[in-house]
């Protein structure tokens, strides 16, 4: 049985690790396919003025912007001969994610996990990856950020 794994991807190092760490799990054994997925906030106010109500324009700088931040982890997908499709959407997080693992039938989520103080936990009402673990229909395996190298151990 391949296991289908949504990847949601930010652009940032913490996207690469959780990308590497799904591909040790495939080098360990795991048979899996993904789903790489970059969710684009909606359009500002001041990007509807700018782009003068144009969706079109847009909804293509959303897409283009997404498939440049998903490119580093396909390249590593695609080097390691991995199988995936990528995904570039748009609204709130964690809603966004619910639906597109219902959408692709995904059997897992392995994403990054960084902490959020209290106070902007507070005022974002969570990290995503806190409400996705609350609400979503699958398991979701959290991957810490990389330790840092402590040059000053002996």
């Amino acid at each position: 049985m391949t296991l289908k794994i949504l990847l949601p991807i930010d652009g940032t190092e913490l996207s690469l690790h959780e990308t590497r760490f799904a591909l040790r799990l495939v080098h360990e054994g795991l048979a899996a396919s993904f789903v790489l997925v970059n969710v684009q906030s909606p359009a500002s106010f001041y990007e509807m003025v700018t782009a003068r109500n144009n969706a079109q324009l847009i909804e293509q700088a959303a897409q283009e912007a997404g498939e440049d931040l998903l490119a580093p982890s396909a390249k590593l997908l695609q080097a390691a001969g991995v199988p995936f499709v990528t995904a570039v959407i748009s609204g709130d997080p964690a809603q966004s994610l619910r639906e597109l693992i219902r959408e692709h039938g995904c059997d897992l989520v392995v994403m990054g996990s960084r902490a959020l103080g209290p106070i902007r936990r507070v005022l974002e009402g969570g990290s995503t990856s806190f409400r996705l673990v609350e609400e979503s229909p699958v398991p979701v395996l959290l991957v810490k950020p990389p330790q840092a190298d402590d040059a000053s151990e002996p």
